[in-house]
């Protein structure tokens, strides 16, 4: 079975092509925007034009933008190739890079949104020890942390904390077979991992 991987949630703009559990293909590019007129010629770049059976995207939290695009560009693949879709969260990727390296628990920081950092610690097996929260960086700090950090703010949470980041920054769809199946979702719905900044009147 051929799987497509899509990563669209940070400036990173990735696309991976499975067969089986061998890697046969795939791109990475550090964008920052411009997901929208990169991500279909990426996969197009791909071997057989990126055809597969199964779509894996990312559903976030990261870029709005970014996550829509690649949910969007998903959607119209599966409907035209006749394959299934499903998601992951962008975090479980970052930490199953992350523990390529390591046995031990992993815990991610993110770019997040107004000066918030999204922060989530994920357990040796790859699952998820704790809730995605979006966090001010003192508040991330004072938290709970793994003995490894991994994603984009890594460096600055290790600061803050006197401890050492990992490598690991940005998520790569080529490591997406690494996260354990459990973290899939056939519901396409982007991961926010904060309160939206609108609110119905009265609410």
């Amino acid at each position: 079975m051929r799987i497509l991987a899509i990563e669209t949630a940070t400036e990173a703009c990735s696309v991976a092509l499975f067969e089986g559990s061998a890697l046969i293909g795939a791109r990475h590019e550090i964008l920052g925007r411009g997901h929208a007129e990169r991500l279909v010629p990426m996969v197009a770049e791909l071997p057989d034009k990126g055809r597969s059976s199964e779509i894996r995207v990312s559903l976030g939290p990261g870029s709005f933008t970014g996550v829509r695009i690649g949910l969007a560009t998903a959607r119209a693949l599966g409907i035209a190739w006749g394959a299934k879709v499903r998601g992951y969260p962008t975090l479980g990727l970052v930490a199953a890079m992350a523990q390529a390296n390591t046995s031990s628990a992993v815990t991610v920081c993110m770019n997040g949104g107004h000066g918030e950092w999204f922060v989530q610690t994920f357990a040796a097996s790859g699952v998820p020890a704790t809730g995605v929260v979006s966090a001010r960086p003192e508040a991330a700090a004072a938290s709970e942390l793994a003995p490894v950090l991994a994603g984009s703010r890594a460096e600055e949470l290790a600061q803050l904390c006197a401890m050492q980041a990992g490598p690991v920054r940005l998520p790569d769809a080529s490591h997406a077979l690494s996260m354990p199946d459990e973290m899939l979702s056939d519901t396409l719905a982007p991961l926010y991992g904060r309160a939206p900044d609108a609110k119905l009147p009265g609410s």
